[in-house]
């Protein structure tokens, strides 16, 4: 399915509309200034048309996983619509610095010293500095990427001492199960280091994770309906 600008929720919103109203209620909720949040809408395997479409409503911040992906559809989109903000999210490969640094304004997966220098060879080569997040494998889960719990502490230390833009930690927690103690581990281990930025929070959960302090929640389905490819 190819969702359009009308698409609506089961309460017959606009999925956009829905989606906001939900977070800022559950920012309200948690005493929080819902301006604080910022909604990232997951575009990857969708068309330049459904980008488009949420784009026209007011919607700003996109993210991909995929860099050839985004290389591909990205370019013409910000010509069609300038001030878009692009956010790579999940994995990325140290040999996609360059590509990765020339194209988003934010990555959310350092997650390993080698990708932290070949970052920060990237940026001084192309003059251009994403927000950096570092991902925390929160349910050390041996599958998944992101960093150990215990080595954040030394992940932060090289990304600091690198000069890497750092925004705050991300995390996916395990599915299938109650996400809110992952993400008040998370914010701990924010609060623990000094860092504001909080990337957590789906489509499933994302109520929860503002209510836990996330200040970037990634939304996919329920913006744009079912994934393609």
């Amino acid at each position: 399915m190819v969702p359009h600008e009308d698409s609506r929720d089961d309460d017959g919103l606009p999925a956009l509309e829905s989606v906001r109203a939900r977070i800022a209620r559950a920012a309200r909720v948690a005493g929080r200034d819902p301006s604080e949040i910022e909604l990232i809408a997951i575009s990857k395997t969708q068309p330049a048309d459904a980008i488009l479409a949420l784009a026209a409503q007011g919607q700003a911040s996109f993210g991909e996983n995929r860099v050839q992906e985004a290389q591909a559809k990205w370019p013409a989109l910000r010509d069609a619509m300038p001030g878009l903000r692009l956010h790579h999210v999940g994995q990325l490969q140290s040999n996609k610095a360059d590509d990765a640094v020339a194209l988003f304004d934010a990555i959310h997966g350092v997650d390993r010293p080698s990708l932290v220098t070949a970052l920060a060879r990237a940026m001084e080569r192309a003059g251009r500095r994403p927000d950096c997040f570092i991902q925390v494998n929160i349910g050390e889960e041996p599958q998944k990427g992101g960093c150990a719990i215990a080595d954040v502490p030394s992940l932060l230390a090289e990304v600091r001492a690198a000069g890497l833009p750092l925004a705050g930690l991300m995390a996916v927690p395990p599915a299938d199960t109650e996400a809110a103690p992952y993400f008040a581990l998370l914010a701990k281990i924010a609060r623990d280091h000094g860092l504001a930025g909080l990337s957590m929070g789906m489509s499933g959960d994302y109520e929860t994770a503002v209510m836990l302090g996330a200040t970037h929640v990634r939304v996919g389905t329920a913006l744009f309906g079912a994934r393609l490819g």
